[in-house]
């Protein structure tokens, strides 16, 4: 390697494992063009830290040297580096070449097929159609005005959520069978800062394939530019947010397609963190402002697909005994609260003042979601806390809500 090459760490999947009784890092690219995965010993850890576009790789050895005390022979970094860069962990020419051809893959495909079909749900339609009117059935029936704007839907697995999903898009069945045009807005786990990612393909399923609306997708993007847009565009062939409420969509409306336009939306970290203010993304505005003419005079719902909190162990976090686990509620009601209220500025400052420590996935989606319909009132239709380990010590809470 170049002795002025600085190796770049792309944001990648980290899990803590134990491998042959040794604590390792688990490193895999999160949008998974390989099957490579590197199991990185912990007290490596810093090697992989270093890997920031800053240091050249005498550098690395020396810093591990000096910093860490970690003495190792500058051909075994190397052989390291060249590792992570089999597995696309590295802002490389392979890795470009890689996602390059996968775009292109995706792009050409007749639809985006489902990336949760089989692993997670049925992939057979009549199996998948018997376990959603399985949940359905455990839910009294619900009214279901035609005036319902606004979903919040959950995005977490439909075994531990499938309750919470029937309950909410029940409540919403009239709206939903009448819409001509439904937007789902998505958490991007991979996004970016502040992303806003659009796509051409149509979203498949089991129970068929929803069109997504072209025509509103390519004037948003003369207006906003494709770069904006379409920048992390491929993040939709494995994200799963959208899908699993788009499974709900289609289940209501027995199949019966209606014009969908998918958002994923990124990170609002640097918000949340007051690295950046939210009032100064013009193109936020412009986004929404845009969505509000082109849904003017159009039947339309807007779904959030997002959960709220993330406590415990599994998530970096402490663990919850019954008092925390309470206080998660607690917390959660608040949340929802401020969600019914239906105004985004409000629900923002809200989520602005708490900073960000329980990691609400569904941030994003449920801040455009809130700004697109303007003026709302919701009502929470159905709440509970996921297990998210075996030990019962995380929790991941979801909610059902529909706005007016």
């Amino acid at each position: 390697m170049n002795h002025t090459y600085k190796p770049v760490l792309r944001n990648v999947n980290v899990q803590n494992i134990t491998y042959q009784g040794e604590p390792v890092f688990l490193l895999q690219d999160p949008l998974r063009l390989t099957d490579a995965v590197i199991l990185l010993p912990q007290a490596l850890g810093p090697l992989a830290m270093l890997c920031d576009g800053q240091h050249t790789i005498p550098e690395i050895r020396a810093a591990l040297e000096v910093r860490y005390g970690l003495r190792l022979p500058q051909h075994l970094i190397e052989n390291l580096l060249e590792q992570f860069d089999q597995a696309l962990l590295l802002e490389s020419e392979a890795f470009q070449r890689a996602k390059q051809q996968a775009l292109e893959e995706y792009r050409a495909a007749a639809y985006r097929p489902p990336a949760l079909a089989g692993p997670s749900y049925p992939a057979d339609p009549d199996e998948l159609r018997r376990m959603l009117d399985g949940y359905l059935a455990q839910v009294d029936p619900p009214a279901s005005p035609a005036t319902v704007r606004g979903i919040i839907s959950p995005h977490i697995d439909y075994q531990r959520g499938g309750p919470v999903y029937a309950a909410v898009w029940a409540s919403a069945a009239e709206a939903v069978r009448q819409a001509e045009l439904v937007i789902i807005f998505g958490t991007d786990h991979n996004g970016g800062l502040g992303t806003l990612t659009l796509t051409r393909q149509h979203y498949a399923s089991p129970l068929g394939v929803m069109p997504t609306d072209l025509a509103l997708v390519d004037r948003l993007a003369d207006a906003l530019g494709p770069d904006t847009l379409f920048a992390e565009e491929l993040h939709h062939r494995g994200e799963h947010s959208i899908e699993l409420a788009l499974v709900w969509l289609q289940h209501i409306r027995q199949a019966e397609p209606c014009a969908v336009l998918p958002v994923l939306t990124g990170s609002f970290h640097h918000f949340m963190t007051g690295m950046a203010d939210i009032q100064t993304e013009s193109r936020f505005a412009r986004f929404v402002d845009l969505l509000r003419q082109e849904t003017a005079g159009r039947r339309t719902v807007v779904v959030a697909a997002g959960d709220l909190a993330h406590l415990g162990p599994a998530f970096d976090g402490p663990p919850l005994d019954a008092v925390a686990q309470a206080r998660m509620k607690v917390d959660d009601e608040a949340l929802m609260d401020v969600l019914a209220q239906g105004d985004a500025a409000r629900f923002y400052h809200f989520m602005r003042r708490e900073q960000y420590p329980r990691n609400v996935c569904g941030l994003a989606p449920f801040y455009f979601t809130l700004s697109v319909l303007g003026s709302s009132q919701g009502r929470v239709i159905s709440y509970d806390r996921c297990p998210a380990d075996h030990q019962n010590t995380s929790f991941v809470s979801v909610c059902g809500m529909v706005l007016e």
